[in-house]
């Protein structure tokens, strides 16, 4: 098969194979085709470059994602910027109509705009508020999530401007306060289109670094174009996914990007950060002097008070003279003893009443005092008492106890 009719089978949809491969032309054909099926389009994009050739009539633009490191060329005809955006400059925000095409002799991707304006003030700040509502609803701005920053950072990180005011003002603030204090400074991009990808890198550094306990983000004041990048969604997300404490230090007291909403503390310029994060120490040593004065005065105030309740207990009888109480104790001792002893006098006398009496009533029935007053008892041989005459036979022995004595006596009738 001839090169033209592979090219033809190619353009026709045929599948390409390691036996029949397509050419670099054929494949940059397709591509470009598959690119024009997109069609115009409406770009939001940052200027990072603008070119314009003198007595040229196209002008060549570079066009960057504010939120991701991407950036596309576009080509335009000078009439086109003039009418839509003439005072253009980088950094600047736009929106611009465009057809992608791809220049098969580069293999590269641009841009052709018929139609390019700049966004004013009006829709960049309405951009905000509705970005501002949609992070809100995710729960990035809720206060729940906000950590404490630590009393005393043993580090600090720091992203902000090489050699700028903010980096100044943080780091003379921060030692004035606390002189030991240690930092890691990142300096990158505070403004333009590289700003929000430095800034993002930055905080992955210094949020693995452990030996961070902090991060501050400061930077000096300026318009809202310029505070822009500190309201890139992609930043915000950024901070809220920290594991270190973030701080934001941004602009003046009324500036307020939406990075002040999503950091854990908000200070309202770079020195009032270095006045949140660091403690004062001539306040701190202030303040221990008057805790130490406090603790000095409440021992002494517990010294003396225990002082004189000791001298209280000193002064009480019972150890002015402790005999005191022993002899207190003897006479109680001696009391209960005579008490005892005429207790027990008194019992063995009634009890000695009680056994005379006993014995008393014991004798008056005894059969002895029966026999003192004459009285005899008779008893058979067995020793059976006798009751009456029928009990006895002529002839029975008998046994007659007296008083004093017995007899022995025989029943003759």
């Amino acid at each position: 098969m001839s090169e033209g009719g592979r090219v033809g089978s190619g353009g026709s949809g045929g599948a390409s194979s390691a036996e029949e491969p397509w050419p670099v032309r054929v494949v940059s054909q397709k591509v470009g085709a598959w690119i024009a099926k997109l069609g115009w389009v409406w770009v939001d994009g940052q200027v990072a470059q603008i070119s314009r050739r003198p007595g040229a009539s196209t002008v060549f633009l570079t066009l960057r994602d504010p939120s991701a490191d991407l950036s596309l060329t576009v080509t335009t005809n000078r009439d086109v910027l003039d009418s839509g955006a003439p005072e253009l400059r980088e950094g600047a925000r736009v929106v611009l109509h465009a057809k992608p095409e791809f220049y098969a002799a580069r293999g590269t991707l641009s841009l052709r705009a018929d139609e390019i304006r700049q966004v004013g003030l009006g829709e960049l700040l309405a951009r905000l508020e509705k970005l501002k509502k949609l992070l809100a609803a995710e729960g990035l701005f809720d206060r729940a999530r906000k950590r404490r920053l630590p009393f005393l950072p043993g580090r600090i990180g720091l992203i902000t401007g090489r050699a700028s005011a903010a980096e100044r003002d943080v780091l003379t603030n921060t030692r004035r306060r606390w002189p030991a204090v240690e930092f890691r400074t990142v300096n990158v991009a505070v403004q333009g289109p590289s700003a929000v990808p430095q800034i993002v890198d930055a905080l992955k550094v210094l949020d693995a670094d452990p030996s961070i306990d902090v991060i501050i983000i400061a930077r000096g004041g300026g318009g809202i174009e310029d505070l822009l990048p500190f309201s890139d969604e992609a930043l915000c997300r950024a901070v809220f996914g920290c594991r270190t404490p973030v701080v934001s230090a941004i602009g003046h007291e009324t500036d307020a990007p939406l990075i002040d909403y999503v950091a854990d503390v908000r200070a309202s310029t770079p020195t009032d950060a270095a006045k949140r994060v660091v403690p004062d120490l001539t306040e701190e040593v202030r303040l221990i002097g008057q805790a130490r004065h406090r603790l000095e005065r409440a021992v002494r105030n517990l010294v003396d008070r225990e002082t004189h309740r000791l001298d209280g207990l000193r002064s009480r009888p019972v150890l002015a003279r402790p005999q005191v109480m022993v002899e207190h104790r003897a006479t109680e001792l001696a009391a209960l003893r005579q008490r005892a002893g005429r207790c027990l006098e008194h019992r063995l006398a009634a009890a000695e009443d009680d056994l005379r009496h006993t014995l008393a009533r014991l004798r008056a029935l005894s059969p002895a005092a029966t026999l003192d007053r004459g009285y005899a008892i008779v008893q058979r041989a067995d020793g059976h008492v006798v009751r009456a005459a029928a009990e006895v036979g002529k002839g029975d022995p008998l046994r007659v106890r007296l008083a004093d004595g017995e007899l022995a006596a025989t029943v003759d009738g």
